[in-house]
């Protein structure tokens, strides 16, 4: 993928230029996130990775040690049976893109890809068009409440995310969803952080469509609304381990050469284990048909945005056959936290807005879990398990497709 705006296409898109900032400056590793290609304000962004790490099935590391030289980054957390972390050899191979070329000659494409750094969809790309906007204390949320009071029951749904905002309890459709705490604010304030009450929103679009739904909302990111694959494999696996049915993920990237994200392949293989679980994922915010991962893996259920009017595709959303299914995404309503924002994102940059609890926010990032909450909804009404009650959703879908957007699912 290459983001670039302007009148020559090669000037470097301002809001992206301000959230690559945001992430370097909020990443304080020993290894933080590298943008590829370096050049990329003047070549455009494609991706970001972890410098001087690679990631390869653990059945190939001997034969890429014998070429990277390095070794296996050991005593890990987030360490995953099935998928090694690789230290290279930095000093024999100068950058990632250098140590994937000498595998791919040797051994072919694929055995070790980048370890990519994913990061929360709002809209659009790698920073948001939008950032939340405010709404009245007594707004309703969009989209409206289910009048369907068992919508869910019986249903465990992860929300791989910002964390949770107990506060937003007060409103009655929130009331039992649980999670990793999120803290909102900045230290001894009441500013808003970016990308703070992403989960918690995303939790309460949610349960709009699936009020009885058991909503778990994890913390997934440590900066700046990314988190690297590596990392959030090992978190989906834990999800799945906990006995989720439904797992929706707002999370994605491009990748190198467009090849499918190797954590991804792992999760594939583990999920044959578990019975019905079900993945839902956020297609991106670019405008493109560009392969946007993991959405675009064939054994996920992709979701894209619909317009305000649900008539059309929404403006940001990412489209193509790898995308199977839209779904309202622009102008949602929902659970926010209390306090003041100062954006950050050209063109609205400094200017600060209050919120009192609710939102209006837009992005594939939302229109994922109205998908997951449908599923859900679903599953409590005709006992179906997650994969068999998305597999028929997306038969309905198909059966009332728009004309120029593709399959819709509307609550």
């Amino acid at each position: 993928m290459t983001v670039r705006n302007g009148d020559d296409g090669r000037q470097p898109n301002a809001r992206l230029e301000a959230q690559v900032s945001l992430i370097h400056e909020e990443d304080a590793s020993d290894h933080r996130p590298a943008p590829w290609p370096p050049a990329w304000r003047e070549e455009g962004l494609e991706y970001h990775y972890r410098d001087a790490h690679v990631l390869v099935r653990d059945a190939d590391v001997d034969r890429v040690r014998e070429i990277l030289g390095g070794d296996v980054i050991g005593d890990r957390e987030n360490n995953v049976n099935g998928l090694t972390l690789f230290g290279y050899d930095s000093e024999r191979h100068e950058s990632v893109e250098m140590a994937c070329r000498a595998v791919d000659a040797q051994v072919g494409r694929g055995v070790v890809t980048p370890d990519h750094l994913l990061y929360l969809v709002p809209a659009t790309g790698t920073c948001p068009a939008t950032e939340p906007e405010t709404v009245r204390r007594d707004a309703r949320p969009i989209p409206e409440l289910s009048t369907d009071p068992v919508a869910g029951a019986g249903v465990l749904v992860q929300l791989l995310d910002s964390g949770w905002l107990p506060d937003a309890a007060a409103h009655a459709w929130m009331q039992g969803v649980t999670g990793d705490v999120e803290d909102p604010y900045f230290p001894e304030s009441t500013q808003i952080r970016s990308y703070a009450g992403h989960g918690t929103f995303s939790a309460g679009v949610l349960r709009a469509v699936a009020p009885q739904a058991e909503v778990f909302v994890a913390k997934t990111f440590a900066r700046a609304g990314t988190v690297y694959e590596s990392d959030l494999v090992a978190q989906v696996i834990r999800a799945i381990g906990a006995g989720a049915d439904v797992l929706s993920l707002s999370f994605g990237t491009y990748s190198r050469e467009n090849i499918p994200l190797l954590g991804f392949t792992v999760v594939e293989d583990l999920l044959k284990s578990y019975k019905g679980v079900v993945l839902v994922a956020a297609a991106g915010n670019d405008s493109g048909r560009q392969p946007f991962w993991p959405a675009a893996s064939p054994w996920t259920v992709s979701v894209g945005s619909l317009s305000t009017s649900n008539q059309h595709r929404a403006w940001f959303s990412n489209y193509g056959g790898w995308v199977d299914v839209y779904a309202p995404g622009e102008d949602l309503v929902n659970a926010f936290p209390t306090g003041t924002f100062t954006c950050v994102e050209p063109p609205n940059a400094k200017q600060e807005r209050t919120f009192e609890g609710m939102a209006r926010w837009s992005g594939t990032s939302f229109s994922a879990p109205i998908v997951a909450g449908l599923i859900a909804a679903r599953m409590s009404k005709t006992g179906e398990n997650g994969r068999r009650a998305a597999d028929a959703l997306l038969a309905q879908a198909r059966a009332q497709a728009l004309p120029g957007v593709g399959a819709t699912l509307i609550p």
